[in-house]
C-alpha cells in the first residue's frame, strides 16, 4: 500500500509540475535562440547606440527603420503610421502577418527611451558577462529585441504560416502625443481585431509577468482666498487665506486616501502668494509673497494613480468631497483629467498567465506568477486593456530604467526569447 501511495504521489507531481514537456518543434525554437543570441545582442548595439528620446523625431524612425529590416527578416510585411504634425511626434511602426491559424495575436513595443538630445548620452557598453549597460537598454529596446529574435526564431522553423500577429512599436510611449485620442486611434483599432496581447516592457526576473497595471490621471487644485494685511488672518472677516486652504486640502487627501491599496496621488507642483503665474506646457511655476499679506491664490497640480475604474472614480469623488469643505474666506476647485486608463485584472489575463507558466515550468525556469500592480506604473498596453487578453512584462530584464546606468541581464536574455517563442508557438497552433 505504501508503494502504491508513493507512486501516486508521484504521478500526482509529475501532472502539476514535472510533465510539463517541450514538443520537437519547441526544443528546436530553443536550439535556434541559442545559436542566434550573439546576433541579439549586435541588434541591441545597433539600436541603444542611436539616440530615440520621445521628442528626437529621426532618432525614432532611425531606429524603427532597423526594426523594420528584423520584422522582414520574420516574414513580416511593415509600414510607418505617421502622426499629425501638431502632436510633435515621429509616428509608429507595424508589422503585420496575416493567417487563420490559432489566436490572433497583438504584440506591444515601443521605440523610444526617456533620453532626450540635450542629456549626457550613454553608448552601450558590456559591463560583465552576464550585465552591460546603455540608454534604453532595457527600457524597452532590450524587449524589442526579445519580440523580434522571438518571431525569427518561429519563422525559421516555419511555425508563422498561415498565423495572424500584429507587432505594433509605438514612438511615443514615454510621453505620448496629446491628445491620446490621436495619438492611440490606429493603435486600438488594430489591437481590437485581435485575441490576446502581449507587451514587452521590462521583466521583474523570469519568474513574474504583469496581469495588471495601474493607470494614471491627472488633477488640478486651484483656489482663491480673500487677501488683505497678515495681522487679520485667522478672522472671520479676512478667513485663512489660499495657502492654508490648499494644505488643509492636501493633507486630507492624504489622510482619508493614502492607505487604500494601489491606489496613490501626488501632488507635483504648488504656487501660491501674493501674485503668481502658470505656464501649463513647461509645468513651470512662479510666485511673488509677501509674509504681511495673506494670499489670495494657490494653483496645485498632482497626479492619481488606481488598478481599477471604478476605484479612479471612488477617489475622485472623496477629493471633490475633501474640496467643499472650505475654511472661511476660501474657495477651492478641483478638476481632473484622464491620461492611460488602468490594465485591470480579469480571468482572461489569467488564463494567458496559466499558459506563460506551463511553458515555464517545461523550461525548466521554475513557474511564473503574476507580479504585483503597485510596481509598475502605466503603459501603452493599458489602452486596449478592456478589449483583448492582456499580458506584460515580457521584456529583458535589468535595472535601473530610466536613469543613467540602466542595465540589462544578458544572462537571462535567452530564456526570456525563448519562452516568448514557445507561448506565441502554442497560442497561434491551439484554438
Amino acid at each position: 500500500m505504501k508503494k502504491i501511495l508513493t507512486v501516486v504521489y508521484a504521478l500526482l507531481l509529475c501532472n502539476t509540475i514535472f510533465c510539463q514537456v517541450l514538443s520537437d518543434e519547441e526544443k528546436k525554437l530553443i536550439v535556434y535562440i541559442n545559436q542566434h543570441m550573439t546576433d541579439a545582442e549586435k541588434l541591441l548595439v545597433e539600436t541603444v547606440n542611436i539616440n530615440s528620446g520621445t521628442l528626437n523625431k529621426e532618432g525614432v524612425k532611425k531606429v524603427g527603420a532597423i526594426f523594420s529590416r528584423e520584422f522582414q527578416k520574420a516574414g513580416f510585411s511593415t509600414e510607418w503610421v505617421n502622426l499629425p504634425d501638431s502632436l510633435n511626434r515621429a509616428g509608429h511602426l507595424v508589422a503585420t502577418r496575416k493567417g487563420k491559424k490559432g489566436k490572433r495575436i497583438f504584440l506591444i513595443g515601443h521605440l523610444d527611451t526617456v533620453f532626450e538630445l540635450d542629456m549626457a548620452f550613454s553608448p552601450y557598453q558590456r559591463l560583465t558577462d552576464s550585465s552591460a549597460t546603455g540608454q534604453g537598454v532595457d527600457d524597452m529596446k532590450g524587449g524589442d529585441v526579445v519580440m523580434i529574435m522571438a518571431l525569427q526564431a518561429l519563422q525559421s522553423q516555419g511555425l508563422l504560416n498561415d498565423v495572424s500577429i500584429i507587432a505594433y512599436l509605438t514612438g511615443d510611449e514615454e510621453k505620448a502625443g496629446v491628445p491620446s485620442s490621436v495619438s492611440r486611434k490606429d493603435f486600438i483599432e488594430r489591437a481590437r481585431s485581435c485575441e490576446v496581447a502581449l507587451a514587452f516592457e521590462g521583466a521583474n526576473g523570469l519568474n513574474t509577468v504583469a496581469t495588471a497595471r495601474r493607470g494614471a490621471s491627472s488633477w488640478t487644485l486651484n483656489v482663491a482666498a480673500k487677501t488683505g494685511h497678515s495681522s487679520g488672518v485667522f478672522s472671520n472677516g479676512s478667513g485663512y487665506g489660499a495657502i492654508y486652504e490648499a494644505a488643509r486640502i492636501l493633507n486630507q487627501f492624504r489622510e482619508e486616501l493614502s492607505t487604500e491599496k494601489y491606489l496613490t496621488f501626488n501632488p507635483g507642483l504648488i504656487v501660491g502668494g501674493s501674485e503668481m503665474l502658470y505656464d501649463e506646457k513647461k509645468a513651470k511655476g512662479e510666485a511673488i509673497g509677501k509674509t504681511n499679506i495673506i494670499s489670495p491664490a494657490v494653483l496645485v497640480t498632482g497626479d492619481l494613480r488606481f488598478l481599477t475604474e471604478q476605484q479612479k472614480e471612488a477617489a475622485r469623488v472623496k477629493m471633490k468631497a475633501i474640496v467643499a469643505r472650505n475654511l472661511t474666506g476660501a474657495r477651492a476647485d478641483i478638476q481632473f483629467r484622464d491620461g492611460i486608463p488602468a490594465m485591470e485584472p480579469t480571468e482572461g489575463n489569467n488564463r494567458v498567465l496559466k499558459l506563460i507558466n506551463e511553458t515555464s515550468l517545461a523550461m525548466g525556469i521554475g513557474p511564473t506568477v503574476a507580479g504585483d500592480p503597485g510596481s509598475r506604473g502605466a503603459g501603452d498596453i493599458s489602452y486596449i486593456a478592456r478589449y483583448l487578453d492582456c499580458i506584460d512584462g515580457l521584456g529583458a530584464s535589468g535595472s535601473g530604467a530610466h536613469a543613467p546606468g540602466e542595465t540589462i541581464n544578458l544572462k537571462e536574455l535567452p530564456f526570456l526569447v525563448q519562452r516568448t517563442a514557445i507561448l506565441i508557438y502554442r497560442l497561434t497552433h491551439t484554438d
